[in-house]
């Protein structure tokens, strides 16, 4: 029974009860005619598709940054690297690199002008971070119009200049990590292992770094700013590094998910992953200033997971889509609940 208690107290109750949830979806949905392989299907390849914009989260989470309601600048970031790529017709895997180059080096610039900013508003990141990722997506629906594109699957049709609001990548570098080493278990299930392997380097990667002096002392300005500035440690530059780092793992991320998805969405599609790239890490047991890649897996997955089956299952029971209200339900009571246990 104690056994029990100190689970359930370390879990939460919120991941057990949507776990919980997600285990019933699975199990009811072959008596209401959906495929339990073809669900599964989903649900992996969205967690690669989404898992690395949510590790993105850590970083800034780990140096007291809060949640990273600004994710929109790292995204806007991959979305120029993508959009650089076929502008110069690349394809294969030298498209994808070029993609990742270009959108790590404008995401480094981006973070560092975001991260002197949140230096500005100690305490109020979360709020001042909305904003900048609204306001930076506006800024960037104007300049999609007006940059020198000139690719014709790139540019609108009917004038020549402009981005498109969706520009696909299918005949560029579709797939290029997704089908890497996928193991095609059935017609109606194929792992996509080059996505789940290339999270786990990233992953990898960030555990690696928080492993060194300089992601020891980011941690520690996160958990305790007065210890860390009586060890000499610069409060503003870590702070600056985190959300550099953060920054750049969701240009990483955004274009992981361009090449699995086939199209670049423009203008306001970044705005539709802030909150649940946040509710996701939140839904794997992060707090507003502490999170670990654990957190970023069991979030990932439960979180796409509601996603995936909700509809297919619920639809098909009752025949009304309640897929829309539930994720609302799901991200916004998440981040409520995390806000309410805001360590002091």
């Amino acid at each position: 029974m104690v056994a029990i208690k100190g689970f359930i107290k370390d879990f939460g109750w919120p991941r057990i009860i949507i776990g919980l949830f997600l285990l019933a979806l699975f199990v009811a949905a072959p008596f209401f005619g959906v495929r339990v392989d073809t669900s599964l299907n989903d649900v992996l390849v969205r967690f690669g598709m989404n898992a690395i914009m949510v590790l993105s989260m850590v970083p800034m989470i780990q140096s007291g940054c809060g949640l990273n309601f600004g994710i929109p600048v790292g995204l806007i970031a991959g979305m120029i690297g993508a959009v650089v790529s076929l502008e110069f017709n690349l394809v294969g895997l030298a498209g994808i690199v070029v993609a990742f180059i270009v959108g790590i080096a404008l995401a480094a610039i981006f973070g560092f002008l975001y991260g002197l900013l949140l230096n500005r508003v100690k305490g109020d990141e979360m709020i001042i971070a909305t904003y900048v990722g609204f306001s930076f997506v506006f800024f960037m629906n104007m300049m999609w119009l007006i940059l020198p594109f000139k690719n014709p699957s790139s540019v609108q049709g009917f004038k020549g200049e402009g981005l498109r609001v969706t520009i696909s990548v299918e005949d560029y570098w579709y797939h290029v990590i997704s089908d890497f080493l996928k193991i095609d278990v059935s017609k109606y299930l194929i792992i996509p292992t080059g996505m789940i392997l290339f999270f786990a380097f990233m992953a990898f990667l960030v555990w690696g770094f928080f492993k060194t002096k300089t992601g020891t002392a980011i941690t520690a300005v996160g958990s305790n700013p007065d210890y860390a500035r009586a060890s000499g440690i610069s409060i503003d530059k870590m702070r600056i590094v985190s959300v550099m780092l953060s920054t750049m793992l969701a240009a990483i991320g955004m274009i992981v998910y361009q090449q699995s998805f086939g199209f670049v969405q423009m203008y306001n599609s970044p705005l539709a992953f802030s909150f649940p790239t946040v509710a996701a890490v939140l839904l794997g047991g992060a707090s507003v200033n502490k999170a670990s890649i654990l957190n970023v897996i069991i979030g990932t997955f439960l979180f796409q997971g509601i996603l995936t089956m909700t509809p297919s299952v619920i639809n098909s029971a009752i025949n009304i889509d309640v897929s829309e209200i539930i994720r609302i339900i799901v991200s916004n009571g998440m981040i409520v609940y995390a806000l309410t246990r805001k360590a002091r």
